[in-house]
């Protein structure tokens, strides 16, 4: 009997991620993350360190991975950062919501939409009818096809990172990347 080889999905980057950098750049760092988890939040300010150490060279992309495929307020922050995007204004609620880690209530999300510029009532309208749910379950299934099984988790220019994600060794495997030592 023939052994199958597990099968994995590519790490594209496609017009329904959210980017921070040009396409031209030297590395791309995908990161999955739980706007919820610890860990991730510590990841957020080790990324922001990298995006302004290496600049044009860095193009930054971040899918939400709640660390539940289950309801709960980790989904409720994943679709609350969807949310935002289908307002254009994903990003602004990824940095609220890493800067007030761990505050998904229906109250915060609420407040930080107000905050980031969203018309609130779209806001509210797409969080109770749960609008986005499926694509951030979408995007937590392609994680797993992609071998993510917990977050953060960081590809570099498609290449699992496996080492630890402070800036100690996540910037050193990102500029290791972009040719430089």
């Amino acid at each position: 009997m023939k052994k199958r080889a597990g099968r994995k999905a590519s790490i594209l980057v496609t017009a329904r991620d959210h980017v921070r950098g040009a396409d031209t750049a030297t590395v791309t760092l995908v990161g999955y993350g739980d706007f919820n988890e610890p860990e991730c939040g510590e990841t957020y300010r080790t990324v922001k360190k990298i995006q302004a150490k290496m600049g044009a060279r860095l193009r930054y992309v971040f899918r939400s991975f709640p660390d539940s495929a289950a309801p709960g307020p980790a989904e409720s922050s994943a679709e609350a950062g969807a949310c935002a995007g289908a307002q254009g204004k994903f990003w602004e609620m990824h940095d609220a919501l890493f800067e007030n880690h761990g505050a998904s209530d229906e109250v915060h999300l609420s407040r930080f939409a107000t905050d980031v510029g969203l018309d609130l009532r779209q806001f509210r309208s797409e969080m109770r009818s749960h609008a986005h749910r499926a694509e951030v379950r979408a995007v937590r299934r392609e994680g797993v096809r992609c071998g993510v099984t917990r977050v953060p988790a960081f590809f570099i220019n498609s290449r699992r990172h496996r080492s630890a994600f402070g800036l100690a060794t996540l910037l050193p495997a990102v500029q290791a990347a972009a040719g430089e030592e």
